[in-house]
């Protein structure tokens, strides 16, 4: 139910005021709705059709080869890296930014990790010192795309885009392009087991997908972003640092770049400049696919992990039939353009319910704007979810 308040005018009558609209990016009242409520189920819903469906066209055209327990491992073994990377994507693109330098910055990562003078670090003490070094160069390298984005005011598409060469750039330098061999045995045989059957790889993956749905869902953190990418400028008057959140989404994307720099390493056992090929473009594809929008504002987690699962089958599925990787490519890029299609609609019919929703009936034709702050307008700071000025939630 709407609340609304009452105050008298001048004149003696009382006005009616509106309860204030909801925050930046929908996230309460009525907005929840719109933006992760009913919407965001059937969406998931919709995925998860569609990868019944995937499935089923690989049990009728591959049989027991898809069926098999271990082929399922396989695909899940290969959707980790690439969910680990898709989770930081995501972040970024809800709070209206974009990071295409993540496969450079896991190259870069893992070639800093297994360089001789770290493995050699890592042999006095333990191959715990490899995993710190992927992470803490993922995350300063995500530290320098948001400084560069939020305070030098670059475009996020040119900031990450030059990233993305000097960071393979240097990665080629470091290794001089040449495959360095992990030799910590205890690394390799760590994250190449299993736990309760499952592989470490894919609990690695597991873990980090709940940490994001928790910090995206049921932290300030996660409001800041969707409030961000919704409306920066509202967010801002709200009182929400948006330069230092921005500088925090592009290092999280960093950290997930580390840890999958770590997973590369695991699964490989070589730390290489040619780690992470193109792996923003499947990352991207699969947080599109997933229903986060690339204006930013909304997205789910869950939505991001059955976007990579969708992709992980489908190649999957072409594989085992023998397909080419051209007939995989076209075929991305065929569901990539419907999902961008089918946001756009969603999008719309969303905004035009929420301003019927919001607006009230429609004011007679010529009839005068009443004065900002005047009763029954709400002020932009309520809009923006508190007065102007005030703490953000």
């Amino acid at each position: 139910m709407t609340s609304s308040t009452t105050s008298t005018t001048p004149g003696g009558g009382a006005a009616t005021a509106p309860a204030p609209g909801p925050a930046p990016g929908g996230s309460t009242g009525t907005g929840r709705r719109g933006a992760g409520g009913s919407l965001g189920v059937g969406r998931s819903a919709g995925l998860v059709v569609a990868l019944v469906l995937l499935c089923l066209v690989g049990v009728i055209t591959a049989g027991d080869r898809f069926a098999d327990l271990q082929n399922g491992l396989t695909i899940l073994r290969l959707a980790s890296i690439i969910g680990v990377v898709s989770v930081g994507m995501t972040f970024v693109i809800i709070g209206g930014g974009i990071d295409l330098s993540v496969g450079a910055l896991v190259a870069l990562s893992s070639v800093w990790a297994t360089t001789l003078a770290t493995q050699a670090v890592a042999a006095g003490t333990h191959w715990i010192v490899l995993v710190t070094t992927a992470l803490l160069v993922g995350t300063a390298a995500g530290v320098v795309n948001g400084v560069v984005i939020a305070y030098g005011r670059l475009v996020a598409f040119i900031a990450t885009l030059a990233m993305l060469a000097a960071a393979r750039g240097l990665a080629e330098i470091l290794s001089n392009r040449r495959t360095q061999i992990v030799q910590d045995r205890d690394f390799i045989a760590f994250f190449s087991g299993s736990v309760l059957g499952v592989p470490v790889l894919v609990v690695v993956f597991a873990l980090v997908a709940v940490a994001g749905w928790v910090l995206l869902n049921r932290t300030t953190f996660g409001r800041r972003t969707v409030a961000i990418g919704g409306n920066a400028e509202a967010a801002r008057l709200a009182g929400i640092r948006v330069q230092r959140h921005t500088v925090a989404l592009y290092a999280l994307s960093g950290l997930t770049c580390g840890i999958a720099a770590v997973m590369y390493m695991a699964r490989t056992t070589t730390g290489s400049s040619t780690h992470g090929t193109l792996l923003e473009l499947d990352a991207i594809a699969a947080v599109v696919i997933g229903g986060t929008l690339l204006v930013g504002g909304r997205g789910t987690i869950v939505g991001t992990v059955l976007g990579v699962l969708i992709f992980t089958t489908l190649s999957n599925v072409f594989t085992l039939n023998n397909l080419s990787s051209s007939a995989q490519a076209v075929a991305k890029g065929a569901i990539i353009v419907a999902a961008v299609l089918l946001q756009q609609r969603v999008a719309a019919r969303v905004a035009a319910g929420g301003g019927r929703a919001r607006g009230g009936p429609a004011a007679p034709p010529g009839a005068a704007a009443p004065p900002a702050g005047a009763a029954g307008t709400p002020t932009p700071g309520a809009a923006a979810g508190g007065a102007p000025g005030a703490p953000g939630a």
